[in-house]
């Protein structure tokens, strides 16, 4: 049993530095290699949305709405996340991805660490209030320190809270969903990992929301010099 955790322990390493160097390739090149990977991984994920819409025992109309709910979630995430890249820069956009990213590893060591009172026990049942707020502090020093950076303007680099609560709920959500659809994983694209909606499922509502802002003009980059 042991030699076999450790054995998951590393296919889930390989399969995380694959994503990661896939992710991070796309990202610096921007440009086409960027909405390319953003266009694939974005039709990935709602191939899982839709699966788990399937399986979850809910009524037609909620159904329908979580049908219609999914492709606005996905392709403004997607459209948000191209529009930072193509006009904040390539920091601007790790400054969106570093928030979520900091949020699960604050998460996860703050709960291990602290334990506590369970955030919603009967959606999943692992997250406790120390968690989330381990998340949202770790979100806060990424946003202040990928914001700095990248000179981030138009609004406060203490967002980065906010984004880590968003980030916790989107989790949250795709949680409650595969409850209800009886799933422990999204699917199983990613050795180790379940689906690719499992590892962006915090990345979604931030992504669209900054991506939103940027594009209304509310965020910015202080020009050079």
């Amino acid at each position: 049993m042991a030699a076999a955790t450790k054995s998951d322990v590393w296919v889930r390493i390989a399969s995380a530095l694959i994503l990661f160097a896939i992710a991070g390739t796309a990202l610096w090149f921007g440009g086409i290699a960027f909405g390319l990977f953003l266009l694939v991984g974005g039709a990935l994920v709602l191939v899982e949305w839709f699966q788990l819409v399937k399986a979850m025992t809910l009524g037609g109309g909620a159904k329908i709405a979580l049908h219609i709910l999914g492709p606005i979630l996905v392709f403004g995430a997607m459209a948000g996340l191209w529009f930072v890249r193509d006009h904040l820069g390539m920091t601007a956009a790790l400054w969106v991805f570093g928030m979520v990213w900091a949020t699960d590893i604050g998460a996860y060591f703050a709960g291990r660490a602290f334990g506590g009172a369970r955030l919603a026990p009967t959606i999943s049942p692992s997250k406790t209030w120390s968690g989330l707020i381990g998340g949202m502090v770790a979100a806060l020093i990424a946003s202040a320190t990928i914001g700095d950076r990248a000179g981030i303007i138009g609004v406060p680099l203490w967002i980065g809270l906010f984004m880590g609560l968003l980030a916790q709920l989107g989790d949250l959500a795709q949680s409650w969903m595969k409850r209800r659809a009886g799933v422990k994983d999204s699917g199983k694209l990613i050795p180790g990992h379940g689906g690719l909606f499992d590892r962006v499922d915090g990345v979604l509502p931030v992504a669209l929301l900054l991506g939103a802002l940027a594009f209304a003009g509310q965020i910015a980059v202080r020009a050079a010099g």
